[in-house]
């Protein structure tokens, strides 16, 4: 397998029993690059938030220099993901445009604290489902390794970021903190849409509605989702971010039960 089985998004549902060992590996294969695909675009979004995290800030500072580091961390990630899409000689799987677009919003218009959220969102869950997958003796050794180095630099960034988060939410004003929390509930929604791509179904010869259909309606699917989500939804509750219409976006999202 290319993923762990119990990640593919058809896993343990009426069509996945139905498919040959082969196609199961096929459809791992494709959602592998589909997953590398999202964490290229979130990469690119993350190092605009730093970019402008860092923008007036002291040039010589210390903080700035961990967050440059945090960038060029980023940037061979991207490239790291980019060349394990093109050796598993899969396509890319780019986001639908109507969140490609969105996103040119949320960054945009993000603030300081939900810049960090925004980042722990998409560090965490796949760093959780990253640590279920390089130890598994089942899925290739090229993406075992490729997990490995990107879960030991992430654990890092995270830190930061937590840290970063808790500080800027202390000290936020009332309004702003406000909308961090719709801001990042909302990018909780498109990133849980565009977990899985349903080009992925069509490669491997599957029928898109009905696999679309089976996904949305699995049990386990959602408990994997939330099970990802689970540790960083525990902090972002205890940093004050879960309240309100943003917890609410957070449940419509899947990630929140």
């Amino acid at each position: 397998m290319v993923l762990a089985p119990e990640l593919v998004s058809l896993y343990d549902t009426p069509l996945w029993r139905r498919m040959s060992e082969e196609q199961r590996i096929e459809l791992s294969r494709h959602e592998a690059a589909s997953l590398a695909s999202l964490g290229i675009w979130f990469e690119i979004i993350l190092m605009q938030l730093l970019v402008r995290h860092i923008y007036d800030k002291s040039l010589t500072s210390h903080h700035v220099r961990y967050a440059l580091t945090e960038i060029a961390d980023e940037c061979r990630h991207s490239m790291m993901f980019a060349r394990l899409i093109r050796q598993s000689g899969t396509p890319a799987y780019p986001v639908p445009r109507i969140y490609h677009n969105l996103a040119r919003i949320l960054k945009t218009v993000s603030t300081t604290p939900g810049s960090f959220a925004s980042t722990l969102l998409g560090e965490e869950i796949l760093d959780w489902m990253q640590r279920l997958t390089f130890p598994d003796e089942r899925v290739q050794p090229l993406v075992r390794g490729v997990t490995r180095i990107n879960v030991v630099e992430e654990a890092r960034h995270v830190r930061y970021a937590r840290e970063e988060l808790r500080r800027q939410m202390a000290t936020t004003p009332r309004r702003e903190q406000e909308f961090t929390r719709l801001s990042c509930g909302e990018a909780a929604r498109v990133f849980s849409t565009c977990f899985v791509n349903p080009g992925v179904y069509e490669a491997v010869g599957l029928d898109r509605r009905e696999a679309v259909a089976q996904v949305r309606a699995s049990g386990h699917r959602r408990e994997v989702m939330r099970s990802g989500a689970r540790r960083l939804t525990d902090f972002l509750d205890d940093v004050g971010l879960l309240r309100g219409a943003g917890r609410r976006l957070w449940k419509s999202s899947g990630l929140l039960a």
